[in-house]
């Protein structure tokens, strides 16, 4: 029998979040959030919901189909469900794209294969335990609890690697050894879960039971086993079946193209856009560098910058101080005049991670806010000089208005979204298009007029734009443009590309470099969003004229929650 939706109730508002009444299409969708929760415990702890502390997800071939078949019943039960308003048309526009993409993806078999530097289960098992509250001998003793099942978590997670094998599903060799290097890093003696036993306590220099102290040791002793097992596994079996060739070929990169995207490309004209754009984002930089000296080019500016002391930082201490204090002064001064930011998403924290890898990345708060959002910055071994020219733009990047305004908003919409909309659709391209369209707003709004903060934030650009020219050239292995070299994209070449284009560290470029590689379709999600947003916001500006006012745009766009792009568009414009 067909579910058919009631008519919703008009939309009301409580304070400054708009509410309505919940239909049958909310109910489909919260009911596939409920089982997500139940396959998959690590998010409903990154979500701070409690009831499964201690679990982690079935990551064999037997849990990924269970995934699958959650989907399908959800696909089937949506099936003749008739939208009451727009959140519901947007619902449905949603997870049909999402959840089939996800089928298509399972189909295809590149679920068994998953692994990479930054994105695959070989980190999720272990990055869990960094949201994970410790506060209380409770809260120590659900960490106890994951550290004794992070072996089974990572045998199911070895299984789905075989059977990777068995359908000729497997990584690059590329992937494989620095995923064994971090797995037997985790694993070392005094690594990462040593540490987190070591350093166990209560809050004040309170102390833990004996008992409980005994179980952290010895969990984190099975854990370092099961990443051995896994470093092992890598070497002996998956390295030997590794292909060298980091370019995934046409087809795959298709299809993760748009799951990052949730459009469906031209990769030909996506990559000729993306070399002229690298080409006027340089064109910015070197009016840049003339306004820092006369005569300097961008590199030479850049130096001038590096050596300015009043924009140094010396040490992780300092430079978790710096990030702290410009994103709170970020979320005072534009609450209220350029975004609406209640009070729960003013709380942000600026973090040293407790891993080496480098990267900075964002994760939201749990679903009360009583973890806020935060930035993370994984500082690579060795390095303690950081510059403040280049990484102001990431604070907004990363925190207001950039992803923490974005995911903040989505988590505090419970009366407008369903859960899936609120808390499990990410789709990067709108997720990090947005974070990147924030970078440039900013400049707008005047946050960048210093020379040195603009020529950071240009550069952040480049680099994104550089991205598209790499991962679509690299991958497709299409014509390199004339200006970077010749004949068609190579890993090798690829990396002078990069060299050439991305003022950072080289531990962040490696890192960055086996990022793309390993990761086909999700670096140019960045820029490509920031395209599509600037492109939808021009067009609702042209069609409403004077009556067009940017903060309300940006509210209701925000209040979407994070979906693919075309079903943004299709929101926003009525496409």
């Amino acid at each position: 029998m067909t579910e058919q939706t009631s008519p919703s109730e008009p939309l009301s508002t409580a304070g400054n979040a708009p509410v309505r009444q919940p239909t049958a299409i909310d109910a489909v969708a919260d009911a596939f959030t409920a089982a997500l929760l139940h396959l998959d415990p690590s998010f409903a702890t990154s979500l701070g919901i409690p009831g499964h502390e201690t679990e982690y997800s079935d990551y064999s071939p037997a849990g990924l189909e269970s995934y699958a078949e959650a989907i399908r019943e959800t696909l089937h039960r949506l099936d003749g469900l008739v939208p009451s308003d727009d959140v519901d048309r947007v619902t449905l526009d949603a997870m049909h794209e999402r959840l089939g993409l996800d089928l298509e993806i399972h189909e295809s078999g590149w679920d068994l294969a998953e692994l990479n530097n930054i994105a695959s289960p070989a980190q999720g098992i272990r990055s869990i335990f960094d949201l994970m509250p410790t506060d209380t001998e409770e809260q120590w003793r659900h960490i106890a609890g994951r550290l004794h099942n992070v072996d089974d978590a990572v045998a199911g997670y070895i299984t789905s690697l075989r059977c990777g094998v068995e359908r000729g599903r497997v990584a690059a060799r590329r992937q494989v050894k620095i995923v064994m290097e971090q797995a037997s890093a985790y694993a070392e003696d005094g690594g990462f879960f040593d540490a987190l036993a070591a350093n166990a306590s209560l809050p004040e220099g309170g102390e833990l039971p004996a008992g409980l102290l005994t179980e952290l040791r010895t969990g984190a002793d099975a854990a370092r086993r099961a990443y051995t097992n896994l470093a092992a596994f890598l070497a002996d079996e998956l390295l030997p079946e590794a292909p060298e060739q980091d370019a995934v070929g046409r087809e795959r990169y298709a299809l993760m193209s748009r799951q990052f995207l949730g459009s469906t490309l031209d990769l030909e004209e996506t990559y000729a856009w993306g070399v002229e754009e690298l080409d006027r984002i340089i064109a910015e930089q070197e009016a840049v560098a003339e306004q820092i000296r006369p005569g300097a080019s961008v590199a030479e500016a850049m130096r001038i910058l590096d050596e300015d002391p009043a924009r140094q930082l010396h040490g992780t201490e300092e430079l978790q101080a710096w990030m702290q204090d410009l994103a709170d002064r970020a979320v005072a001064d534009l609450s209220g005049s350029h975004f609406e930011i209640t009070e729960p998403m003013r709380r942000i924290e600026c973090m040293i991670a407790p891993t080496q890898e480098g990267g900075i990345y964002y994760t939201g708060p749990s679903d009360d806010f009583s973890r806020p959002g935060r930035m993370w910055w994984s500082v690579p071994a060795g390095e303690d000089t950081f510059t403040t020219w280049q990484e102001t733009t990431t604070v907004y990047h990363e925190g207001v208005p950039g992803h923490h305004l974005q995911i903040a908003t989505a988590t505090a919409s419970r009366g407008l979204l369903n859960d899936w909309r609120r808390n499990v659709c990410w789709v990067s391209g709108h997720g990090e298009g947005w974070a990147l369209y924030a970078e440039r707003l900013m400049e707008q709004l005047g946050y960048l007029s210093d020379p040195g903060d603009r020529m950071g934030m240009l550069d952040a650009q480049r680099m994104r734009a550089a991205r598209v020219v790499f991962d679509i050239g690299v991958h497709l292995e299409l014509e390199i443009p004339e200006r970077w070299g010749e004949g068609t994209w190579t890993a090798d070449k690829g990396y002078d590309f990069l060299k050439q284009n991305l003022t950072i560290s080289e531990g962040q470029l490696n890192f960055e470099f086996t990022r793309y590689l390993g990761w086909p379709g999700q670096a140019p999600s960045y820029k490509l969003g920031q395209r599509l947003w600037e492109q939808i916001r021009d067009e609702v500006r042209s069609r409403e004229g004077d009556a067009f006012d940017e903060k309300s745009f940006h509210t209701r766009a925000l209040q979407l929650g994070s979906v693919g792009l075309d079903t943004l568009r299709r929101a926003l414009l009525g496409d």
